[in-house]
């Protein structure tokens, strides 16, 4: 990539009032599966809001019921939806009602619990993925070892327009990010204190993937 093309990634930190109000519902250890899960997906969505806002518009002609006139539009970039398994998946359909034509791709990752490392199991893309906009998702950026991974993957594929989108981060998640896949935006809901011993960001939220699917 030249100098010229070479793209300026950001780290935004939401500071929308319904999105802080929603995360500190999910926070609460006596927030029921029914509601995370549904609450996962409405913070997505409002996220999904904000990390859409410079996909580029073009100038269309149409008729109204009174006249013809010039709309915008979106200017034809393909989009597609990747959630890093499990987690990931509750954010999906929160996105899929502001972009509901997006693909949708699939990479699973484990972190294994003595080495914190990922591990991949698998990984379904959509068959033009490197041509669209691609947003990875996953709840939880703590380590940041899974998000890093699957990125890589993306990149590997020929995938450039990547974005990552995640609720709750750590600071060394973060850190990690920026220095893996400079070119990334990402798009944060909250930035928690720091990791513990065992990985978990505080004070988080506990495991998003055993609140979202009830396997705590």
């Amino acid at each position: 990539m030249s100098r010229k093309e070479e793209k300026m990634a950001k780290t935004v930190i939401m500071d929308h009032p319904l999105i802080q109000h929603k995360i500190g519902y999910i926070r609460r250890k006596d927030t029921g599966t029914k509601d995370f899960r549904q609450t996962i997906g409405e913070i997505a969505m409002l996220i999904c809001y904000e990390a859409t806002r410079e996909l580029q518009l073009s100038d269309v002609e149409i008729e109204t019921p009174v006249s013809r006139t010039t709309v915008r539009a979106l200017k034809g970039k393909k989009m597609a939806i990747v959630p890093i398994l499990r987690a990931g998946l509750g954010m999906v359909d929160g996105m899929l009602t502001l972009i509901p034509a997006a693909k949708v791709g699939h990479i699973g990752l484990y972190r294994d619990p003595d080495t914190l490392e990922p591990v991949e199991y698998y990984c379904k893309l959509p068959a033009d993925c490197a041509e669209r906009e691609v947003y990875v998702v996953d709840p939880m950026l703590a380590t940041g070892g899974s998000a890093v991974a699957a990125i890589q993957m993306l990149k590997k594929k020929g995938c450039r327009n990547i974005h990552f989108m995640c609720i709750i981060a750590a600071p060394e998640g973060v850190r990690k990010m920026q220095e893996a896949h400079p070119d990334v935006d990402m798009y944060i809901g909250a930035l928690d204190e720091k990791l513990n011993d065992h990985g978990y960001i505080v004070p988080g939220l506990g495991d998003a993937g055993d609140r979202i699917f009830g396997t705590k």
